[in-house]
């Protein structure tokens, strides 16, 4: 078998922020699974490397996966982290991010607000920046 192998730090937690991502953004787990999995076991690594330990020839990446620019803003990049060993020939997957809300939203539904989901946790939180993000686009309009 030529190409990297896939692989996780915590495959249990990884998947429930795979089937989160399906529910809430299914643009991104698309892009995800269709495009950047494929490439990531072809030696092709996307995104933009944070972090190198030329010692152990490991190579750490963030990717940016598409996103709804108002839930960027609410709660922040949705972005796959991995690490790469190149001498094992191995791609460690780490996390999504925003991992807090989307763990939330695997544990229980989520409901939404203006079109944007919103935590449980933080409800009243989310929306003042929903409506206050509407207030400045409205201005700007």
């Amino acid at each position: 078998m030529k190409g990297y192998v896939l692989d996780y730090i915590n495959e249990n937690e990884f998947k429930k922020l795979e089937r989160a991502l399906k529910k809430y953004n299914m643009l991104a787990f698309k892009k995800l699974n269709f495009e950047f999995y494929p490439a990531l076991r072809n030696g092709n690594f996307l995104g933009e490397r944070v972090e190198t330990d030329k010692k152990g020839n490991v190579e750490k990446y963030e990717l940016r996966l598409p996103s709804d620019k108002m839930f960027t803003q609410i709660h922040g990049e949705v972005k796959l982290i991995y690490t790469v060993h190149k001498k094992e020939q191995v791609v460690m997957l780490e996390e999504i991010t925003p991992s807090k809300i989307l763990l939330e939203g695997h544990m229980s539904e989520l409901t939404a607000y203006k079109g944007i989901m919103i935590s449980k946790e933080n409800a009243s939180k989310d929306m003042f920046k929903i409506d206050l993000l509407n207030m400045l686009q409205d201005k700007h309009d």
